[in-house]
């Protein structure tokens, strides 16, 4: 490959394609990797199909004489911001707020690569040394903190980011078709400052009063000095931004803060087969850039370089979980062509060994699942399609998916296709399904479990509360036992030796103590001893991070225990490790102060022959159900 075939990141490599001026220029806080699975190199390919030159300044330097955002020049069009594929904050912090030593997203997985609050401080930056060129600011990080929001590491309440920023405009979600929008009325000669009517975009308004729009009715939110004020009033704001997240046709959002106030247009629907499937097309290399070959591996890289995502969105809806607010909770699947396509080029990448790590999403088994009457769809705002119930009009068919592990395990060059991301076993028992539905269930199911799991497969049941559970909207603990008595049947019929890796939470909002004691015990019959697990991270825009707040539900308003303190957390996170000698003295003595002197009998009794899950290292564990913010975000 030659150094053309990357987006360009220098003055050097501009001049090398014989530009003389950049149109756009994007700033991001991950290494330039040119694969569908990063934000910045998608928006960067989709500005280079519109015809117009673009670079990548990625991981700029902001602590010396700030010549990484200068070295480039102005550009015609606007600077493009974005703290890459994960919120920098949950990037650097645990959910201790211990700083990380590591960061999956730079070579070498070496910190200290981007600042905190990477978005607000490269924008101040060019807005400081280029105030007269735009600013447009995407990605997790920006699209979560829109509004109104819980900072968790500064413990209050922040104003939406735009507001912090100043930038011009937010692109919020999965950028694709408002950034093509942006493109086409610029490439007109619309002047920036007129873009106000662009679907999933939001700006600060000056003024006192928002002009009245003709497209879309409007819905004021409380002010972000009423949230400050009153806890109860953020956490009515956010059942609105929920609800306007999850609608087919959604109001349009209105916030004042300070003098300004923050516009926050309505999302585009779900992108299309075809639409998807252009995105995904681009000519990406599917390589780091060049200048990292000698500075180590990025783990990110790593992890998904073998990998296929098969579709966006998600509609479980849990209640600790950003991926519906940031991509949306209706489901946008690519082609069978075009997952099959992605799938040679990984043939034909040089160092493939046949073994595909992948064939997921969000969330493994949603692909291709819609509203069977979409004009029902249209009109609902429930935030989950699967919980307190599945919706009768949600067709669960697994049988594309089936089809599509099939054929990618027979093509030439694959050993084996794994799936490696979460599967929601719920929906394989959907009482509610048809005949055929059920069907499809039964066959994914034996299908999966039988010939792709890499010896290890990801479920995460979260809690074994029914009380904790409803909170993160997940489903009853039964089903989990149903799950693992079908995993262990399909593992004995065809003599394989599997295990099932369940996820764990706590102090998540409503848990208590005793909660958290069922649960050791609730696992201990099932013969685990856990290591995957993490303790609960309050990150912007989620259910459970406005209770942890608030300590008030925002659909109910009423109010709801949450563990806050590290000395409250410590004593929860425990009970997941009741196995480990250091320990049994602390949960004993919990216990008996809460009354609960069964449990610890039930806890410390003789115990069976136990299955031991050895903790495996991940990209982010104090985040892992934030999966948006590795796969294919910006």
């Amino acid at each position: 490959m030659h150094i053309n075939d990357w987006l360009p990141t220098t003055a050097k490599e501009v001049k090398q394609r014989g530009w003389d001026d950049l149109d756009v220029i994007l700033f991001s806080g991950d290494a330039y990797i040119d694969h569908p699975s990063f934000g910045a190199a998608v928006i960067g390919r989709i500005i280079e199909a519109e015809g117009l030159n673009v670079a990548i300044v990625p991981q700029p330097n902001w602590r010396d004489d700030l010549r990484d955002f200068k070295k480039l020049g102005k550009p015609n069009l606007f600077f493009g911001v974005t703290s890459g594929s994960m919120d920098s904050m949950v990037n650097h912090y645990t959910a201790n707020k211990r700083l990380r030593s590591d960061d999956a997203y730079t070579p070498g997985g070496k910190a200290g690569f981007r600042p905190d609050y990477a978005t607000l401080v490269y924008t101040k930056i060019l807005k400081e040394l280029f105030p007269d060129t735009p600013v447009i600011i995407g990605g997790i990080e920006a699209s979560l903190r829109r509004v109104t929001h819980y900072d968790y590491w500064q413990n209050h309440l922040s104003p939406g980011i735009l507001a912090s920023t100043q930038a011009d405009l937010l692109v919020y979600g999965m950028g694709e078709k408002p950034l093509k929008e942006i493109l086409r009325l610029l490439n007109k000669g619309v002047p920036f400052h007129s873009l106000k009517n662009i679907p999933q975009t939001a700006y600060l308004h000056n003024h006192e009063e928002v002009p009245t729009s003709k497209t879309w009715k409007d819905l004021k939110l409380f002010s972000h000095e009423e949230c400050l004020k009153d806890k109860v009033k953020y956490a009515k704001n956010f059942r609105h931004v929920e609800e306007e997240s999850n609608r087919w046709q959604a109001a349009r959002l209105i916030q004042a803060v300070g003098t300004q106030q923050v516009v926050i247009n309505p999302p585009y629907p779900p992108m299309s087969s075809k639409e998807l499937d252009a995105s995904f097309d681009l000519p990406f290399t599917r390589l780091p850039h060049p200048k990292y070959n000698k500075k180590g591996n990025i783990p990110a890289f790593e992890m998904i370089k073998f990998s296929v995502n098969m579709h966006r969105g998600c509609f479980g809806g849990c209640s600790f979980c950003t991926i519906s607010a940031h991509q949306g909770k209706f489901i946008a699947s690519r082609s069978e062509k075009s997952i099959l396509k992605e799938v040679k080029q990984i043939i034909n990448m040089p160092d493939f060994k046949g073994y595909i790590s992948d064939l997921g999403g969000p969330s493994a088994n949603m692909y291709k699942m819609q509203g069977k009457d979409l004009k029902i769809c249209e009109r609902c705002a429930r935030p989950s399609c699967i919980f307190p119930n599945i919706c009768t009009n949600l067709n669960t068919n697994h049988q594309p998916m089936t089809d599509i592990y099939q054929k990618v395990n027979r093509m030439g060059g694959i050993k084996k296709a794994f799936v490696g991301s979460g599967v929601r076993y719920d929906m394989l028992y959907n009482k509610m399904a048809s005949t055929k539905e059920q069907e499809s269930h039964k066959k994914y199911t034996r299908e999966l479990i039988s010939h792709h799991v890499s010896g290890r497969l990801k479920v995460a049941p979260e809690h074994t509360s029914n009380d904790v559970l409803k909170l993160m909207r997940k489903p009853n603990f039964k089903l989990f036992y149903k799950f693992k008595a079908d995993f262990d049947e399909i593992n004995k019929s065809h003599n394989l030796k599997q295990q099932i890796i369940p996820y764990f939470i706590s102090s998540h909002p409503g848990s208590k103590i005793e909660d958290m004691a069922n649960l050791a015990v609730e696992t201990k019959k099932l013969d685990f001893k856990l290591e995957q697990v993490q303790d609960f991270t309050p990150t912007p825009m989620t259910v459970a991070t406005v209770i942890f707040y608030s300590g008030i539900h925002p659909y109910t308003l009423k109010e709801t225990y949450t563990a806050k303190s590290k000395h409250d957390k410590q004593n929860q996170r425990i009970f997941l490790f009741w196995y480990k000698p250091e320990y049994k003295t602390k949960i004993e003595s919990l216990l008996k102060q809460s009354n609960q002197h069964e449990l610890v009998n039930q806890l410390f009794t003789k115990e069976k022959k136990e299955i031991y899950f050895s903790k495996k290292k991940s990209i982010n564990p104090s985040n892992r159900k934030n999966k948006n913010q590795s796969k294919r975000r910006r």
